[in-house]
């Protein structure tokens, strides 16, 4: 472990002794905190096909360290728990209740003591859902009865999970371990092999020196975590990763073997039932990028498991440009209007951004037909695919591309059945103008268990958290995709914040929506026309004492015009006129213009609730926080934007606290400044570069940019054709200059690319060298975001004790704006 001072405790004060380090045990917040953090939060819901019921479900918030401590596999960029042979770390969930839309009482799910469940997914016909228990040894297969709420077990089969699991799959296709067949009574499983023995051994002593090379072709080299490093990881990857495929029928639990065992990156039955596009990885693989760049054959297999076409076979993606793509095809799906057909994407730039084309993908379309199948131009794009929908009519498709250096998106409509039809434009704007969104259509889940953009006619229906001037504001809006003309069905009020769940009816008039105030904690609602809504939950306030809290939005202007706002929290029954020590917490993004870069986010009108180490904790121990204070970094060119990064966040972060001290909530004097990852990049330069702060917290952060030569963020240049700017963006190589109080805190096993956890052992040594005030913290088992509850805890106790000893109590002799 690295050397850092070691620190007793005196209530919220830390006293230092020059003494080598040692570990320490984990330490609680305040009182107020810790309450707060130990209040349950609503629950999530997850509506059926139908919309007749909702099964609400209650996230683990904090899982003990016990649970991050349990044996890991860092292996191809996954992490495996080689017990249960699932993800080291995922949201699980401990609660499970069926509410119907339609009235009644709600049933809770009698599931088994311990319970420790993956999200349930509905059968199409919304009769019955499945979903997975992770245990200690084994993860198991549920089905439950969505009339009666009663669950089963699927016995004689372990689910191999060892990938995780989620709705985008490696490299293209849809990628989980449980799927419901469009038979509704099917699933598709992914299985531990019964015959797969003991894990591979590593031997004793390695026989020869590990060796790389390269044959002098340009490529980027991209700093991954957990990559494969030898033979036996390699082996180690093929056990644990190598599924068996199975067919499950959960009324006679009969398990039937289906296909070849593999390594599969994506798995998605067609619409019609009869095949299943699989991608599986193979061997050689790569020790310099994670599985979704390894060799794989993309096929389609019958209902027996026989081979019926291969898509592509797809190698090492050793070689994709900066900002590239592979080349062969990509993001291959099911057309789900279709029986079986196929659609992918094509690069036609060799995935190179900086070729000079006048088109750089195609879509194609494939109706399977055996070894007779021959694809379909659907459409060129001038820029890089984005996305594509289509609709559940059939003849309509909405496909987006976008254009990186712009930061440009549009979206045009054609008719999937006439390939090679004009598109029509339908909306093109800046990605970043979220004034100007027009939402994102509204998707419903088909017969077949595809999912197809919600239609009405030659209308759909787009949905959207509506940013504006005065914060955020959810819509629901009906658009004529022929005409052009658009429909308001919803708009949430000025004294809410509520969000349509989900469309319950074809028109749009009946709609769930989950609503929320500054007083009134989230609950979902049934709104039918202009009517008034009817709550279908009564979720009660779990921290009242946060209703103490009070929340403005503040909008004020930096130095060369460009207006930015700040949230402003304050403490309970704080006094007016009384000038707090104050909190500066943000993110840095990049902008094209100063008009995106100005534009609102989020809303005032929502329930604050407080979770992880929030910075809003603060507030409940008398501090003034600034949050998610604009730090945007404008130029016209992204290229270059950041030439000019160090200058910008300093105006930014000025302009916030000039703003501040004008209100009279928030002493200059006495300011600190936090952020995690890019945030805490932002927060040593600040400390670096200015005199604005009396201390800083940098969580997960990266401070050498020379570690990262190939880009970062949106930095498109590498370090050997912008060397000037990699370095004086790195606060390393400014660590003399740093001479306020900062603490670094970092996850001991960060997964994140970039912040590898010897960027903040090395800025501790690089701060502590030049003689710097400066505290690490490091947190076992922990990954690039914290989730064990000691983890949480210990985080805000040193937040809070470090800012309370270098802000609040801070030497205020010195005027900080008479410093600059």
């Amino acid at each position: 472990m690295s050397e850092m001072r070691r620190f007793f405790v005196t209530g919220l004060l830390l006293v230092p002794l020059s003494l080598a380090v040692a570990d320490e045990p984990y330490h609680k917040p305040p009182s107020e905190i810790l309450r707060v953090l130990d209040a349950p939060t609503p629950p999530e819901a997850i509506v059926n096909p139908g919309g007749s019921a909702m099964l609400l479900i209650e996230r683990i918030l904090y899982p003990p360290i016990s649970d991050l401590a349990q044996p890991m596999l860092r292996l191809a960029g996954v992490r495996i728990n080689p017990k249960n042979n699932g993800p080291h770390s995922t949201f699980l969930y401990k609660s499970l209740v069926l509410q119907s839309l339609n009235g009644g009482t709600p049933i809770r799910i009698a599931l088994p003591a311990g319970a420790e469940i993956t999200s349930p997914e509905w059968s199409f016909d919304g009769k019955h859902f499945a979903f997975t228990n992770v245990g200690e040894n084994s993860i198991d297969l549920y089905v439950g009865d969505a009339d009666s709420g009663r669950i089963h077990q699927v016995r004689g089969i372990r689910v191999n999970e060892a990938l995780g699991a989620g709705g985008g799959g490696f490299g293209g296709g849809q990628r989980t371990p449980i799927q419901w067949m469009p038979d509704n009574r099917t699933l598709l499983v992914e299985t531990v092999r019964s015959d797969r023995g003991m894990p591979p051994q590593d031997i004793a002593v390695q026989p020869g020196p590990h060796t790389q090379e390269t044959t002098g072709k340009a490529g980027p080299a991209p700093t991954y975590e957990d990559l494969l490093k030898n033979a036996h990881d390699e082996d180690l990857f093929d056990y644990y990763a190598t599924a068996q495929l199975a067919l499950v029928d959960v009324a006679s639990s009969k398990v039937m073997p289906y296909g070849k065992p593999g390594i599969f990156t994506s798995i998605e039955p067609s619409p019609d039932g009869q095949n299943i596009l699989v991608a599986r990885l193979h061997r050689p693989y790569s020790y310099f990028h994670p599985l979704n760049a390894f060799a794989k054959e993309v096929e389609v297999w019958d209902h027996s498991g026989k081979l019926v076409y291969k898509v592509a076979s797809l190698p090492v993606e050793e070689r994709v440009p900066i900002n590239g793509v592979p080349t062969g095809p990509r993001d291959y799906h099911w057309l789900p209007t279709q029986p079986a057909s196929l659609y992918w994407v094509e690069a036609m730039d060799g995935g190179n951004p900086k070729e000079t084309v006048p088109h750089r993908d195609r879509i194609l379309i494939a109706k399977i037909a055996g070894a007779g199948t021959q694809p379909q131009e659907l459409m060129k794009l001038e820029q890089r695919f984005n996305r594509i929908e289509f609709g559940e009519s059939g003849t309509l498709s909405l496909v987006t591309d976008y254009e990186r250096k712009k930061r440009w998106v549009r979206t045009y409509s054609i008719d999937p059945e006439h390939p090679g039809t004009e598109p029509k434009l339908i909306w093109s704007r800046n990605m970043q103008d979220r004034y100007k969104d027009p939402g994102t259509p509204e998707m419903r889940r088909l017969a077949n268990g595809k999912l197809a953009v919600r239609q009405d006619g030659d209308a759909i229906f787009l949905r959207s958290v509506g940013a504006s001037p005065k914060g955020d504001r959810p819509f629901l809006n009906r658009f004529d995709v022929k005409s052009g003309e658009t429909q308001p069905l919803f708009r949430c009020d000025d004294a809410h914040y509520e969000m349509v769940e989900a469309i319950l009816d074809p028109a749009g008039s009946k709609l769930l929506t989950r609503r929320e105030s500054p007083t009134e904690p989230p609950n979902y609602f049934i709104r039918e026309g202009n009517g008034e809504p009817h709550a279908i939950t009564h979720f009660a306030d779990p921290t009242p004492e946060l209703r103490k809290l009070s929340k403005q939005l503040v909008t004020y202007k930096r130095a060369d015009g460009v207006p930015l706002s700040f949230t402003l929290y304050l403490p309970p029954d704080y006094k007016s006129g009384t000038r707090l020590p104050t909190v500066l917490w943000a993110y840095p993004y990049e902008y094209n213009d100063a008009d995106t870069a100005s534009q609102i986010t989020g809303s005032t009108n929502r329930f604050t609730t407080l979770t992880g180490a929030s910075e809003i904790f603060y507030a409940l121990h008398g501090y003034a926080v600034l949050d998610n204070a604009g730090m945007p970094v404008i130029g016209s060119d992204p290229t270059t934007v950041n030439n000019t990064y160090l200058d910008q966040i300093v105006m930014d972060a000025k302009a916030a606290i000039d703003k501040a001290a004008e209100m009279g909530v928030t002493d200059p004097n006495r300011v600190g400044v936090g952020g995690h990852s890019y945030g805490a990049f932002m927060t040593a330069n600040l400390l670096a570069h200015s005199s604005l702060f009396k201390a800083g917290v940098a969580r997960s952060g990266a401070y050498n940019r020379t570690l990262t030569p190939f880009g970062f963020q949106t930095e498109e240049r590498t370090l050997w054709q912008a060397p000037d700017v990699y370095l004086k963006m790195s606060p390393f190589l400014s660590a003399d200059k740093i001479k306020a109080a900062l603490l670094l805190i970092h996850g001991e096993a960060d997964d994140n690319t970039g912040t590898f956890p010897v960027q903040s052992d090395r800025m501790y040594a690089a701060v502590r060298g030049n003689g710097g005030t400066v505290r690490l913290v490091t947190l076992p088992y922990e990954a690039h975001g914290y989730r064990g509850r000691e983890s949480i805890e210990h985080t805000l106790y040193e937040m809070m004790s470090w800012f309370d000893r270098y802000v609040k109590n801070a030497d205020t002799t010195m005027s900080a704006t008479a410093a600059q």
